[in-house]
């Protein structure tokens, strides 16, 4: 049998279309229609007014924070229990991570933490992640931020299409970050993109991903700049996977009540919860593991589905816990350890076919019985 992915790239007919469509209109660079098509498309999926394609999420959070302000010697708060490109950004601009536990409700960015650290010292900006499709608790982190001067970024790397009382995901805070890589909801194979309803972000943020390049007829440069823009290519197959994103959506919430149906009454079994407010786009369907009751680990269950050739990955590993973060300030951090130790993400990929589900399930059961 085949092996079965965690979410692996969901790639037809309709993206192999345009993307030749792209391709005989000369346009093979990273500026063209395609592009400006794009940003318009990601700027209304967004509910913004701007959005800004780049050649990876990690580039779109980079850009946000200089877009911000931040400065070497800052303060940066950032949730605690995300992918590293979250924590990275911060140090790129030489600013210094101060890590927030997740809360139990949402696995995001707990608001009374966040809110103790604030009343601690200043910060530049927060960098609030929507984890694994679920927005945060915006209702109680947008006002506590604005309270204390602090800019919002949300990283919304894993969420496009989610949604938070109504508002779409990367509507929150000054910018937000889109991820396009290869596992996510929608993919150009890496890229990502900015998204933010302040124009002067926007063009700025623009000039600085084409490396800088002054307005001259020759190469003259004011400012240091990137090369962070995303291919006219790119772009195609990302404007062809962005018109299928509901189906992805309705697809990967389906995954995730097949798991809950059939895992939810397991004894010492968890999911990572839909939290009030929320509709979650379940990128990756979640559940915790707890060995005292179940009487097995979260790593048994992870190797037991590897035998059976299907991929499965613990939750990410805290920020606080890597050791390139060690010394850095956490504020709370046994939830998020807790949730790394015991946690796992099963596949969920929008190509995921009913029986492969149903081997993933089975093996579950398997390690559990």
């Amino acid at each position: 049998m085949p092996r079965i992915y965690l979410s692996p790239p969901d790639v037809g007919p309709a993206e192999k279309e345009r993307l030749l469509a792209a391709l005989d209109s000369g346009w093979v660079a990273p500026l063209g229609p395609e592009v400006d098509a794009f940003e318009r498309a990601l700027a209304a999926v967004t509910g913004r007014s701007h959005g800004v394609a780049l050649s990876s999420g990690t580039a779109a959070l980079h850009l946000a924070l200089i877009e911000a302000g931040v400065t070497p010697g800052d303060r940066v708060l950032v949730s605690d229990l995300t992918f590293a490109a979250s924590a990275n950004a911060v140090r790129y601009v030489g600013a210094e991570p101060v890590f927030v536990d997740a809360d139990t409700a949402s696995w995001n960015m707990d608001p009374d933490l966040m809110a103790e650290a604030l009343a601690e010292g200043r910060y530049a900006a927060a960098l609030v992640v929507d984890l694994y499709g679920q927005c945060a608790d915006y209702d109680r982190i947008v006002p506590a931020l604005e309270a204390a001067g602090v800019t919002l970024i949300e990283d919304a790397a894993e969420a496009l299409g989610s949604t938070y009382r109504g508002r779409p995901a990367g509507s929150f805070g000054a910018a937000a970050a889109l991820s396009f890589n290869g596992n996510k909801i929608i993919t150009t194979s890496g890229g990502g993109a900015l998204v933010t309803d302040l124009e002067q972000w926007a063009s700025h943020a623009r000039f600085l991903a084409t490396q800088a390049r002054d307005p001259a007829p020759h190469y003259q440069h004011s400012e240091l700049g990137f090369n962070y823009r995303m291919s006219n290519l790119l772009a195609a197959l990302g404007r062809s996977q962005l018109a299928d994103l509901d189906r992805r959506i309705e697809v990967r919430r389906s995954h995730r009540a097949a798991y809950l149906d059939s895992l939810g009454s397991v004894e010492g079994v968890e999911f990572m919860a839909e939290a009030p407010g929320c509709r979650s786009i379940f990128w990756l369907t979640c559940i915790t593991i707890d060995p005292a009751v179940t009487g097995v680990d979260r790593e048994k269950v992870r190797l037991h589905l590897e035998t059976m050739d299907i991929e499965s990955r613990p939750v990410w590993k805290p920020m606080h816990l890597q050791p390139y973060y060690a010394g850095c300030r956490v504020v709370g951090g046994s939830v998020s350890a807790r949730l790394f130790e015991q946690g796992l993400c099963l596949p969920s990929g929008s190509s995921l076919s009913p029986s492969d589900r149903d081997r993933v399930i089975g093996g579950v059961l398997e390690t559990l019985a």
